[in-house]
């Protein structure tokens, strides 16, 4: 397996992104094409001892910031390394692409270049969130504001199959994220979309309120992207004071700095439960081939793991059980459309 890597998105590129594809290099049996500036990477590499075996340098003279506008990628910036990696997946030098880097560059980048799945209305950002009893999918995260009925449906289905074959959820349980529980509650929006996932033919467990979304709403919490942003930002937001207050607690006595070392090992756990660099990124489900999003601020362990559940993503066969997915439910008459033909749709 190859894996395509952006070796210049994210903030700590660089070096963060080449040490975390070491990493991968040496621990999943797996090559990596870098894309980027080639004497960068050769110089990082060598003045911090890193080995770059098992890696080929594809030369990318630009990189796309985090400020530049998405549309940028197709524009003024169509040879940076994350324009350059998306065509090598599309060209089918690797079997998936991974970038920290501009997240409305990606979508755009993967939607006009990788293409979508036939039949798939848009490509959603999907990550996995750690929550009271293990994790969770919140799907869309940001790539749609506005949505359909249908694309919701859609995100759910896609959302259960990763569930299923990346995360080992058999039969996942879906949700849709609404402001209250009844059938009726929310705009028309989540209505119509309450009535597509009911008759899907999914482990479809109705709406969830957000208070429940960390403590156990399903496998798979489907949303609209604006509404998804919201809750990650939130969900992010509160994990970070609960754990400084929790670094206050136990650091500010004697007493308490004694009590600390008695749950050391409880506390470590838990932070580790609630660490998003466990699970390292998200993939963006719809496209023809796996397109995975790090985090932003990404190092070396948490790009590595985001390599890990890309590998997983490919061995799992996940793209080609969303078309499989699709044409089942056309066959059946979902009410949304499917083009029989598979990969690579222009979905104009």
């Amino acid at each position: 397996m190859k894996i395509i890597v952006d070796a210049f998105g994210g903030d700590n590129a660089p070096l963060q992104i080449i040490k975390g594809c070491e990493m991968a290099a040496n621990n999943l049996d797996l090559d990596i094409l870098l894309t980027g500036q080639e004497k960068e990477i050769r110089r990082v590499a060598e003045e911090n001892g890193i080995s770059l075996n098992r890696m080929e340098i594809l030369d990318a003279p630009y990189a796309i910031t985090m400020k530049e506008s998405p549309g940028e990628i197709m524009r003024s910036k169509k040879d940076c390394s994350m324009a350059i990696g998306l065509k090598a997946l599309s060209e089918g030098k690797g079997d998936a692409f991974i970038s920290a880097g501009n997240s409305g560059a990606l979508v755009v980048g993967a939607t006009l270049i990788v293409k979508r799945i036939h039949g798939v209305s848009r490509i959603a950002f999907a990550p996995v969130i750690p929550n009271r009893n293990s994790c969770f999918m919140l799907i869309d995260c940001g790539a749609n504001v506005d949505c359909k009925p249908e694309m919701l449906q859609q995100f759910g289905i896609m959302g259960s199959i990763y569930m299923d074959k990346v995360m080992n959820f058999k039969n996942p349980r879906v949700s849709l994220a609404n402001i209250g529980t009844e059938e009726k509650k929310g705009n028309l929006l989540q209505r119509e979309a309450f009535q597509l996932l009911k008759n899907s033919g999914l482990n479809f467990i109705g709406n969830v309120e957000a208070r429940d979304v960390p403590n156990d709403a399903g496998e798979v919490v489907v949303t609209d992207g604006f509404t998804g942003n919201m809750i990650l930002k939130m969900y992010e937001g509160v994990a970070i004071l609960l754990m400084g207050k929790l670094k206050e607690i136990f650091t500010s006595s004697f007493h308490s700095k004694v009590s600390a070392a008695l749950v050391l090992k409880d506390l470590k756990k838990f932070k580790k439960d609630f660490d998003y660099n466990e699970y390292g990124g998200a993939p963006l489900v719809g496209c023809a081939k796996p397109v995975f999003k790090a985090h932003g601020s990404s190092k070396a362990k948490t790009f590595y793991n985001a390599i890990r559940l890309t590998k997983a993503y490919v061995n799992g066969h996940v793209t080609e059980e969303i078309v499989a997915a699709l044409g089942k439910y056309q066959s059946e008459k979902h009410p949304f459309n499917y083009d029989k033909s598979g990969l690579g749709s222009d979905n104009k």
